[in-house]
Parts: C-alpha cells; sequence; structure tokens
C-alpha cells in the first residue's frame, strides 16, 4: 500500500515523506527530488503537518495527529455535503418535480453522467434493460463508461438488449465485450423502455426528446416506482434469452433454410428427433447438429426457448 497516495498526494511528496523520516532533519536543497517538483511536493505535506520547513530545513513531523486531523477535517466536510444535499434535494423537488423520490435531468451531458455514477456506486448488481445502441447516429456504440470498472470490481452485471443490436456489428461488438469481462447478457425482441438499476438504491430512466442529439433522464429513489420498475426488468430476464457468443450478425437476416423450417415445424409439433431424421431422410446426429445450429443462431438454450425465438422472428 502507498498511505499517502492513496489520500491524494503525490508519489513526489510522499517519497520526500520517507526520506525524512528515515534520515530526520535535511536541507532543503539535499532532498533527492527534481527542483521543479521540490515546492509543490513540500507545500502537500505541509498542508497534512507532515513536514515543516524553516531557515532551508525540512523536518518531519509524526504522521498519527496529523492524519487524525486530517481524516476528522474530511469527517466534518463529508457530513456538511450530506446536509447540503439534502437542502438541495428539498429545494430541487420543490422547484421541480412534486414526487420526491424523481429527480429531471434535462441534458445529454447530466444523463451521461448519471448513468455514469449509478455504476460507479454500484457495489452488489446492476440490472439493465437496453434498447439497443442509443448513442448520437453518427457515433459508433461503444461500452457505456463505468461498465467494465463495475464488472472489475466484482459488480453483477443483468443486462437484457432489444434485437436491434444483433443488427449492428459495432454495437454486438461492444456488447461482446462485456460478455467476455463478465455481463449477463440476455436479448429480447421488443425493449420499449432504456434503465439501468444500482443496488435497489436508484434507477435512471433514458429517453429521447425527438432531437436525435439529445437525451435526457429520470433519476428514481428508493420507492414504489423503483419497486415497480425491478418487477418489470425480472420479468423480461426471464422471458429473454442469452446471448449467443458466436451468432453471426447476418445470421437472423438471413433466416432459416427451407429445411430449416420444415425441422422447426416437426419440432413445433412435437416429432421426436427419431421421426423428423425419418421425414428429413438423414441421421439423428444430423438433427441433432441441426438443432443446435438454430439454438446457436436465435440464443436459445433449451428447444422450448427455440420454438419461442423461431416464432418472434416470423420463422415458424
Amino acid at each position: 500500500m502507498k498511505p499517502l497516495q492513496a489520500l491524494g498526494v503525490s508519489p513526489t511528496a510522499e517519497a520526500i515523506y520517507f526520506a525524512l523520516a528515515e534520515a530526520g532533519p535535511s536541507p532543503v536543497e539535499a532532498l533527492p527530488t527534481p527542483r521543479e517538483e521540490l515546492g509543490q511536493a513540500l507545500a502537500e505535506l505541509e498542508s497534512l503537518g507532515l513536514v515543516t520547513v524553516v531557515d532551508g530545513y525540512a523536518s518531519p513531523l509524526p504522521p498519527l495527529s496529523a492524519l487524525e486531523a486530517y481524516a476528522d477535517r474530511h469527517t466534518r466536510e463529508a457530513l456538511m455535503a450530506r446536509e447540503s444535499a439534502a437542502v438541495l434535494a428539498r429545494f430541487w423537488h420543490d422547484h421541480q418535480l412534486s414526487a420526491r423520490y424523481l429527480e429531471a435531468v434535462t441534458t445529454s451531458e447530466g444523463t451521461t453522467a448519471m448513468q455514469r455514477r449509478l455504476l460507479d456506486r454500484a457495489e452488489r448488481e446492476v440490472r439493465a434493460l437496453v434498447l439497443g445502441p442509443v448513442g448520437r447516429p453518427a457515433e459508433t456504440p461503444r461500452v457505456a463508461a463505468g461498465t467494465l470498472e463495475a464488472l472489475a470490481r466484482g459488480v453483477t452485471i443483468r443486462a437484457v438488449y432489444g434485437a436491434e443490436i444483433l443488427r449492428r456489428p459495432a454495437a454486438l461488438a461492444a456488447l461482446r465485450t462485456c460478455v467476455e469481462a463478465g455481463e449477463q447478457a440476455r436479448v429480447f425482441p421488443d425493449i420499449s423502455i432504456h434503465m439501468l438499476i444500482g443496488d435497489d438504491r436508484e434507477a435512471v430512466l433514458i429517453f429521447g426528446v425527438g432531437n436525435p442529439q439529445a437525451r435526457h433522464a429520470i433519476v428514481v429513489q428508493p420507492s414504489g416506482l423503483m419497486t415497480g420498475l425491478a418487477g418489470i426488468f425480472e420479468s423480461f430476464w426471464r422471458l429473454a434469452v442469452p446471448l449467443a457468443a458466436t451468432v453471426e450478425t447476418n445470421d437472423l437476416d438471413a433466416g432459416p433454410t427451407t429445411e430449416g423450417r420444415r425441422l422447426l415445424s416437426y419440432l413445433s409439433a412435437g416429432l421426436t428427433d427419431e421421426s423428423i431424421a425419418r421425414e428429413l431422410g438423414v441421421s439423428e446426429r444430423t438433427v441433432a447438429r441441426r438443432i443446435a445450429r438454430l439454438q446457436e443462431i436465435l440464443g436459445a438454450q433449451t428447444r422450448f426457448q427455440l420454438g419461442v425465438q423461431a416464432s418472434r422472428q416470423g420463422w415458424i
């Protein structure tokens, strides 16, 4: 651990403090630090009460009392920040919204910041419904800022994406990056809301406002509304199918072959693999292989899910 750097102290200042603590008071000019960095580094240490500089000599001070004072100061600042947040929130709600569990964000930049804040604050789980690529039309879809960092911290991310994402190679590539990092992703044909829920602590609803360049958001605090949104997510999660890691972006557009349609119709009619093989004039192994390929294309883990997805795509 680098104890002073953890508090925001520069590496140079930390190195000077350790050198002084080991050697004792030393001439400032004798410190093994580039002259252009020396003044700023000593100022950092003096502001923390870790060093005094008198008559060209820098002397170290005991760290315990100095850093306890630092901790007390920041504790007071944190309490003041919470009190200020409560006062400002009351003012905001009195002048912006009647519901105290809602906050409106009316700029694209603010909307992006709210999404990033939710991901950065997440400790356990983030649940998301994603319409598909929601960036500006001219932008290349990319992983939302904060997503990979949250996954790296061990946060579980479950996301249901609209099927449109499978038809845009750049968007699908971004999604695969998330899946490879540990995201649990599923696909549902029709997602009508873009939403993130973080730790049941807050939700962010993101929507367009007529202008393709603009996005606004509603931030929802713990409430009956948030409970309802969580229920909506879980309903989609149960109905959606896992994203197949190897599906090609043009497979859905191409649709099934004539034999594939016959195979799906036989499956929907409840025929066994043996009966299907006899009808198609192939081996049971070939039937199983073709079924597995259809499951891969449609992201279905079971034959039941295969039937549901094939029906949604209009293949049967």
